[in-house]
């Protein structure tokens, strides 16, 4: 049916009067009637005179009647239909555009507030499914290994979920393209994969990212449907502030993941250091066993466990807890990285994962600032009764993730951590011993004493050890 009405248009009082003064001015015998044959202007005059249509969208609305004239009369009639066709038509486009940017509007507010991207495929879906005909709508991303799956769908569950390669099927195809498509035949169109859904009609519109496609969505009928641009158009801006959202969505889960893996590195290394591993580009910093010049502190406390039978056992994990809080707070300060606790034992490296300029002077002032912070440790008892010997050394040692594919450790191995914990084993409480390395290396920047020449298990040769004074 026509989206106009002779009657509505010869009712708009410009028309009337029109109308009126052509056929009194020219005393034209005519009438003007609907298609139906309801009088609207002039008078009958029988069945067998002239009579000329009036068409508006190839339908005939109105019959003009009664004299070879009214052949002007239809045509400017005919002009005065199309012109009311023309403003309905224009005044559809801005609404539908109204509407369409009402749309878009309301989704991207909905999309700012969701950071998960199976959320944000599900919201796509549904409201695409409110405005677009659809027996069944997917939402397919590229997964890790760089193919196209399905993350959110509406329609029947299939056993298999479908999985395409950039360039396979329509949705491959349009993902490389980053062009939407209308198939409004899809079973003869020769790129189509067959799944268990029956498709036979479909848009398929990529998701476009700053960094290009990462994914389509697929809107489709399981009956023969004409699909226009404009339910283009429409999918279109569904994937677009889509994709941007899944963007922001992924953006968001990085940033959460990196929060995780700094706050757990922040629990062994200073947060400098974190920041620059996690800011570090690929091979400035490695976790591979390799050779490193690095300087290794153990500190253990004295006669511990004799203490721990003074005390029950909560109180005295309640302690280590404080000590170990402190101590560890002076090693971050250092930019030393915290190897392992063992017991009591605190074991510290200062050049490694990240090089370190003088980790030899970095690690004796740490040492220097532990025996002074347990001092001040605000619990009485902790300050009465641990007293730490410290031992340290540098050298070359083999640095890295060491142990089996079940447990891997990131530890050094060598000669230096062994002498480093024989040091510290025979220091006392208070004290701070060194290797020679560590005096050659840092004798202008503090006292020292030389304590004299001890044997080491497994060294052939003796050697000199010197405590720092402070």
């Amino acid at each position: 049916m026509s989206q106009i009405s002779l009657k509505r248009l010869m009712a708009n009082k410009e028309v009337s009067i029109l109308m009126d003064t052509l056929l009194n001015t020219f005393e034209l015998p005519i009438a003007i009637e609907t298609a139906e044959g309801k009088l609207l202007l002039g008078n009958p005059h029988g069945d067998k005179l002239p009579e000329y249509a009036i068409v508006a969208q190839e339908e005939v609305i109105g019959w003009v009647r009664g004299h070879e004239k009214g052949d002007a009369i239809a045509s400017l009639l005919n002009y005065l239909a199309a012109q009311e066709l023309e403003k309905k038509a224009l005044a559809k486009e801005v609404l539908d555009k109204y509407r369409e940017i009402h749309l878009l509007y309301a989704l991207s507010d909905k999309f700012t507030a969701c950071l998960n991207r199976e959320e944000i495929a599900k919201l796509v879906i549904d409201e695409a499914h409110k405005i677009i005909h659809s027996t069944c709508i997917s939402l397919m991303l590229l997964n890790s290994d760089k193919k196209l799956e399905i993350v959110a769908a509406l329609g029947e569950e299939s056993p298999t979920k479908t999985v395409l390669n950039p360039g396979q099927g329509i949705a491959g195809c349009v993902l490389l393209s980053e062009t939407g498509e209308i198939i409004n035949d899809v079973e003869n169109d020769p790129r189509f994969v067959p799944g268990n859904n029956i498709i036979r009609s479909l848009i398929c519109v990529p998701l476009k990212g700053e960094k290009g496609a990462n994914g389509v969505i697929n809107i489709s009928s399981n009956e023969l449907y004409n699909y226009t641009s404009q339910d283009l158009k429409l999918a279109t801006g569904f994937a677009s502030l889509a994709a941007a959202a899944i963007e922001n969505a992924l953006l968001h889960e990085e940033k959460l993941q990196e929060d995780r893996i700094k706050h757990q590195l922040e629990r062994y290394i200073p947060m400098q250091l974190v920041n620059a591993i996690i800011a570090a580009k690929d091979g400035d910093i490695s976790f591979a066993p390799a050779k490193k010049s690095i300087t290794i502190l153990f500190s253990d406390i004295r006669s511990f466990t004799t203490k721990c039978e003074e005390l029950p056992p909560e109180m005295i994990v309640a302690y280590l807890n404080e000590y170990f809080t402190q101590m560890v707070d002076v090693i971050f300060s250092h930019e030393g990285t915290v190897n392992k606790f063992v017991g009591d034992m605190i074991v510290a490296m200062f050049g490694a994962p990240a090089k370190l300029i003088d980790n030899e002077k970095q690690a004796i002032k740490a040492a220097i600032a532990m025996q002074l912070r347990l001092r001040e440790i605000p619990v009485t008892w902790i300050r009465e009764n641990f007293l730490t010997g410290i031992g340290i050394s540098s050298g070359d040692v083999v640095v890295g993730n060491i142990g089996s594919p079940q447990h891997m450790d990131y530890t050094a191995i060598g000669d230096q951590v062994n002498l480093a914990s024989r040091l510290q084993s025979i220091a006392q409480g208070g004290q701070i011993l060194v290797s020679s390395s560590v005096y050659e290396a840092a004798k202008d920047s503090f006292s020292y004493r030389e304590v004299g020449v001890i044997n080491v298990k497994g060294k052939r040769k003796s050697v000199t050890v010197f405590e720092v004074i402070y």
